[in-house]
């Protein structure tokens, strides 16, 4: 791990910049208001406690509270300004463009009600409306930087896993096994914290589910949840002692320079139970079907209806996606900067794959109070087809 911080380069902030106006005047958008740190940095490169401003007509705006020499060093935008409270920004803007947009774009999906009306005080000429679409519009689609980065990242998992599978061990907990190789990535560079968009969602590296713990439901829109530590964060690792001879799963999350990677493997110390081992070679089966059905032009929910036909053609839809009556809606799910991203591979999207989209598609199965199944790995659409980018080999790690 360096100790110099990777920048964003120029040439990839104006493109996406000049990317965001096209949505912008396609959509009758005048301005855009950024207020959350993911959206800030994906568009200015730097993740300061600050404010991006972008009028279609007029360069872009950072208004830093803390900390500008950081911001000015991390970040090409030109116009910078030092702000001792964001309600100075109004007037920053004036001075700027002589008025305020009549219409400005927030992204709905992340701007808390009441800063929403604080905003609308500050702006009081200005009508605000949702951006959210152009915003995660901007993101589908992966650059070449992007995901370079993200090859980066998943180079990091793919290291990770490895250690994993030499130190994994009888005898100690669930979670202090998730420490001990969180701890390891931490050394190359992992940032800890995942980042998530929705309010209610929480990012968090740390996903083993060890024999019986894996057949647990809970309050996670996933298949798998796991116990966890405590009834204020009951899903995940918690402190069930791993055992031989039981299959494990583990589903860790990598950032790293910003990008994340999201896969899952399934682990066993000794052998594996016929049944366990059947059900984790048939989510591999699964997410082959899926790699060789996702290329441009298909839809997302045919993709979603492919693994619900593949899943019950092997003998698993009971099991699949969750136990009956709380099964997840999707297969899979866009990842970047944010560890969930849009679009979603879910029921009935009608969105179509396009080159340069990337996805962590999560073939699992839950048997109730016996154990879970599956695996996760990170696909590109390509020009005519698709590749993983994961580089984590998709099998099932076997530890003597």
């Amino acid at each position: 791990m360096t100790t110099e911080l990777a920048k964003i380069p120029e040439n990839e902030i104006k493109n996406r910049i000049y990317t965001l106006k096209q949505k912008m005047e396609n959509n009758n958008i005048e301005a855009v208001f950024l207020t959350h740190k993911p959206d800030i940095c994906y568009f200015s490169g730097t993740s300061q406690d600050c404010y991006l401003y972008i009028n279609i007509d007029h360069d872009p705006v950072l208004f830093v509270k803390r900390y500008l020499p950081r911001a000015r060093k991390e970040s090409c935008i030109k116009n910078i300004f030092q702000i001792p409270s964001i309600t100075h920004i109004p007037e920053k803007i004036i001075n700027l463009h002589s008025n305020l947009p009549k219409t400005c774009g927030l992204t709905f999906d992340v701007v808390p009600v009441r800063d929403f009306y604080f905003y609308q005080k500050l702006f009081t000429s200005t009508c605000f409306i949702d951006c959210t679409p152009v915003v995660n519009d901007c993101k589908q689609i992966k650059s070449d930087h992007e995901i370079k980065q993200m090859k980066t990242a998943a180079k990091l998992s793919e290291k990770t896993f490895s250690y994993i599978q030499e130190n994994i061990r009888p005898g100690i907990s669930e979670m202090e096994f998730c420490g001990i190789y969180e701890t390891f990535a931490r050394k190359f560079g992992h940032s800890g914290t995942l980042l998530t968009r929705h309010y209610r969602a929480e990012g968090f590296p740390f996903h083993l589910l060890s024999g019986k713990n894996g057949g647990v439901a809970g309050a996670v829109d996933t298949p798998c949840c796991g116990i966890g530590t405590s009834i204020s964060h009951p899903f995940g690792a918690g402190a069930k002692i791993i055992e031989r001879n039981e299959p494990i799963l583990i589903d860790f999350g990598t950032i790293l320079n910003g990008y994340h990677m999201d896969e899952t493997r399934m682990f066993v110390l000794g052998d594996m139970d016929q049944k366990a081992m059947d059900a984790s070679k048939a989510a591999l089966e699964i997410l082959y079907t899926l790699l060789s059905q996702m290329k441009p032009g298909v839809t997302m929910g045919d993709i979603f209806e492919k693994a619900i036909k593949s899943a019950k053609n092997l003998g698993y839809e009971e099991q699949f996606l969750g136990l009956p009556g709380i099964k997840s809606n999707f297969i899979g799910h866009s990842i970047g900067m944010e560890l969930v991203e849009s679009p979603i591979i879910s029921k009935g999207n009608k969105d179509i794959l396009k080159p340069g989209m990337v996805f962590a598609v999560e073939p699992k199965f839950i048997f109730k109070n016996e154990f879970a199944a599956g695996i996760e790995s990170v696909i590109q659409i390509t020009k005519n087809s698709s590749c993983f980018l994961s580089t984590t080999p998709n099998k099932i790690f076997i530890c003597k």
